[in-house]
């Protein structure tokens, strides 16, 4: 029986709250981290999660920060690009997934992938798979060489400097990797068709990834 829920999970300070989806018979889920500014509602985000779905993939869309830290303020504005504070906060979320039994990827976006991929280097027997959209891997600074899950990164083509800190970020890590170049897509995936071809490439990814890890 497919599997629907708004879930809260509790870490050491604050409840997370997230969009739990598994389909039926599902072995795999593909845990997602946003950019700065979005949020587990994120029409580009969810997209792509309803693809995973199709695919026959859990998701589960998560906020990392609560309300009160995402209001822009002086106060809490830093907290939206502490990449350290982010993958802290994934960390304890890949945890209470483990309780489930399923295989774990990590889809990350802009900043969110920096995020991601610091919980995949934290967390190298849960994570199975990293997917970066349009994302800011070299945030992630040392510990890209760290990270053991096989890593996708999808950068739009005209994406240009986001090209470039992907082609540095690819340098640096040691696991199975791949950079895939979306034609004619800036960094949001807004024209059409680049969105569609974003979802196909990180299911058959985590597919690949996921799937064939006994579970």
């Amino acid at each position: 029986m497919k599997e629907e829920n708004a879930i809260k999970i509790k870490t050491e300070d604050v409840v997370l709250v997230g969009d739990l989806h598994i389909p039926q018979g599902a072995t795999s889920i593909v845990l997602f981290a946003h950019g700065s500014g979005s949020s587990r509602l994120s029409p580009r985000n969810q997209f792509v999660a309803k693809v995973l779905e199709k695919g026959g993939l859990g998701t589960l869309l998560i906020d990392l920060l609560t309300i009160e830290e995402e209001k822009v303020d002086s106060i809490t504005r830093h907290l939206r690009f502490d990449i350290p504070f982010l993958a802290k906060r994934l960390v304890a979320v890949i945890d209470w997934l483990e309780n489930r039994k399923l295989n774990i990827g990590c889809f990350g976006a802009s900043t969110g992938a920096a995020a991601a991929l610091l919980a995949a280097a934290e967390r190298p027997l849960q994570v199975k798979a990293v997917v970066s959209r349009g994302g800011r891997p070299d945030l992630a600074g040392k510990h890209l060489a760290e990270v053991k899950a096989p890593t996708l990164f999808i950068v739009g083509g005209d994406d240009t400097q986001v090209i470039e800190l992907n082609e540095q970020a690819m340098q640096q890590l040691q696991c199975t990797k791949k950079l895939t170049i979306v034609p004619g897509a800036t960094h949001l995936f807004e024209e059409s068709g680049t969105l569609e071809e974003v979802s196909r490439l990180a299911t058959a990814w985590f597919q690949k990834w996921l799937e064939k890890v006994p579970t």
